[in-house]
């Protein structure tokens, strides 16, 4: 195979002046000339792959979210690769499992790849470190979630005002024991939608509503971690009346759990925090918050290609309404079977 080395000696010139004349470099046409002519007697031809990831370095960004799994995870990273393509950027997915050991790694190297910039549901609050990116000048922006103390532009649903959205709707509906199972300690997601929940049950205390911790459980975001903290909650000595589970992934689980006991909504009510495909389809349907999750994706996108152009503008929090989906799952405890 032909190398750069056997241009530069047919040419007369050295190894460094024929990759400048393939890598758009400075050089006199007389030596331009020469290694063209010499690459083509002698049939070179360049890696044009290697030059074009080397080009093209500074027009790719990652997009780091917790869980690819999960179908709000993947209409968001939709959203971003298609704010992106308007412009040519390339996409970098990198999946952290809510792992902030594996988050941090993706983090070093979208700064040792000099990536033009990176967007990050962060896996936690007080743990994600985007320092590093920081201090070196990368711009960031944070989706969905972001940690605290983060001089970044971000991008989130309203949290805590469609967790109270939800609870408030359960107690219009006749509720009286709900409980709320949650996201991991330190998502924020996890804390806002929670904190929704028990601001609806504070506001409800005059109707003899209680906030009650005892119906609070925190899990992983995924669908065992529902199974499992809907099972404690029937466990119960007083079970739940009717449960909000804060995303989609473990009302799956929970769902599984009411029925391997034999309890179906709207008997319990079920509300899930993030919607999901088939939620209209199944029977009952399940009522949802509906997330703007391509929406945000988007955004986060088009923020962080106003920093890669150069804007110096203030950090901007942009924060997307969510929408409450009413469906068979939470018309009342009196409907239950």
């Amino acid at each position: 195979m032909v190398t750069i080395h056997d241009v530069a000696r047919a040419a007369g010139v050295s190894p460094a002046t024929v990759s400048r004349v393939f890598n758009g470099g400075r050089v006199t046409p007389e030596r331009a000339q020469s290694v063209q002519q010499a690459a083509a007697e002698l049939g070179f031809a360049p890696n044009r792959l290697a030059r074009s990831l080397r080009k093209q370095r500074s027009s790719v960004i990652a997009l780091i979210i917790p869980d690819i799994e999960n179908p709000f995870f993947t209409s968001l990273a939709r959203g971003v690769e298609d704010a992106a393509q308007r412009t040519s950027l390339s996409v970098v997915l990198c999946n952290s499992d809510e792992d902030t050991d594996k988050e941090r790694r993706y983090l070093e190297v979208a700064l040792g790849e000099q990536m033009a910039g990176v967007i990050v549901a962060a896996a936690s609050q007080d743990d994600t470190d985007l320092g590093p990116l920081i201090a070196r000048g990368v711009p960031v922006v944070a989706v969905d979630r972001r940690p605290h103390d983060a001089e970044v532009d971000a991008v989130r649903a309203d949290d805590q005002h469609g967790g109270e959205v939800a609870t408030r709707h359960l107690l219009q509906a006749g509720y009286r024991r709900i409980a709320c199972i949650t996201g991991p300690e330190g998502a924020s997601t996890s804390e806002e939608r929670l904190a929704g929940y028990r601001a609806a049950l504070h506001a409800a205390r005059s109707e003899g509503i209680a906030a009650d911790d005892a119906y609070v459980r925190h899990a992983d975001f995924r669908v065992e971690g529902g199974r499992a903290a809907m099972r404690e909650l029937l466990a119960l000595p007083e079970p739940p009346d009717a449960v909000f589970v804060t995303n989609n992934l473990m009302t799956i689980g929970a769902l599984d759990a009411l029925a391997e006991a034999g309890r179906t909504p709207p008997g319990v009510g079920v509300l899930s925090f993030g919607d999901v495909p088939w939620a209209s389809l199944v029977r009952p349907s399940l009522t949802a918050v509906e997330l703007p999750s391509y929406e945000l994706g988007r955004a986060a996108a088009d923020l962080l290609l106003q920093r890669m152009e150069g804007s110096a503008a203030p950090l901007q929090t942009v924060v997307l309404r969510t929408r409450l989906q009413i469906r068979e799952s939470t018309a009342g405890p009196v409907a239950s079977d």
